[in-house]
């Protein structure tokens, strides 16, 4: 009886082993900064040359890196094989918020993310290269670069989403290093807003984006994510604006991931 259970336990993990998302680790160029960053690609287990697959960029949040999600979220692995689609993690560095910033040339992230890394995507992997088949999202920071991305780029992605994001930093301006990529908030003031979320609001028309925000009623992001769905309602631009109990942490965003995969998952569905 015990060897049949070990054979069955061995083979359980062979059938598992056959049946999981890959992930590949890579390394892509930026050119603006001069160097190359790592970054992360799960694989469906479904994955083929011989078809297309739809893309979701998954943004870290600082002081992470583009290994948070894989090793912080174990269940994101089932969830790529569920939805049948490819999800990549680029490095944002520690703090770099995902923008160009105008006084740090190390710091040139939205270059490096929305045309060296979805360049180097498209170019290595099957994926379906059009904005029906891109979207992004990620988490505080990383919350804060989808959305941000995603307007300034309406033409490479057309979904954004957010969990628990920093979608306007001006509040806190002693936080994150973000005066190191902007300059001092108190002299540089138009600066800072200019590169928030919110700021970016008027490049949007109706339905020219998929979008959903996330955040947690006690998570200290959660008045400028009120405040930007209000612009956004104010604007008549359609969006999904989630709350549920919760503070800016990884038990909150392990369980946000889901909704925000299902949201990308059927906005490629309706794009087919």
């Amino acid at each position: 009886m015990k060897t049949k259970f070990l054979m069955l336990v061995v083979l359980m993990t062979q059938l598992f082993s056959l049946h999981a998302a890959r992930v590949d680790t890579i390394q892509v160029k930026a050119r603006k900064m001069k160097k190359v960053i790592s970054g992360v690609v799960i694989l469906p287990d479904s994955y083929t040359t011989s078809k297309r697959y739809p893309v979701m960029y998954l943004l870290h949040g600082a002081s992470d890196n583009y290994k948070a999600w894989v090793n912080k979220c174990p269940k994101l692995k089932s969830y790529v094989d569920h939805y049948d689609m490819i999800v990549v993690c680029p490095d944002g560095g520690h703090t770099s918020w995902y923008f160009d910033s105008p006084v740090d040339e190390t710091m040139q992230y939205e270059s490096y993310v929305s045309k060296d890394f979805v360049g180097y995507i498209d170019s290595h992997y099957a994926t379906i290269a059009d904005r029906k088949g891109r979207a992004i999202t990620g988490l505080s920071m990383g919350g804060h670069g989808a959305l941000y991305l995603a307007f300034r780029h309406q033409d490479i992605w057309g979904a954004a989403g957010s969990m628990s994001g920093g979608v306007d930093f001006t509040p806190f301006p002693l936080n994150w290093n973000i005066s190191k990529r902007l300059g001092d908030y108190a002299s540089n003031r138009e600066v800072w807003e200019r590169n928030t979320v919110m700021d970016q609001v008027y490049l949007l028309t109706k339905n020219s984006l998929s979008i959903m925000i996330d955040c947690g009623k006690d998570d200290f992001f959660f008045p400028v994510n009120k405040a930007l769905h209000e612009r956004l309602d104010h604007c008549n631009i359609p969006h999904d604006f989630i709350v549920r109990p919760g503070k800016h942490n990884w038990n909150y965003w392990r369980n946000a991931i889901k909704y925000q995969m299902l949201f990308m998952n059927d906005y490629f569905e309706s794009k087919k």
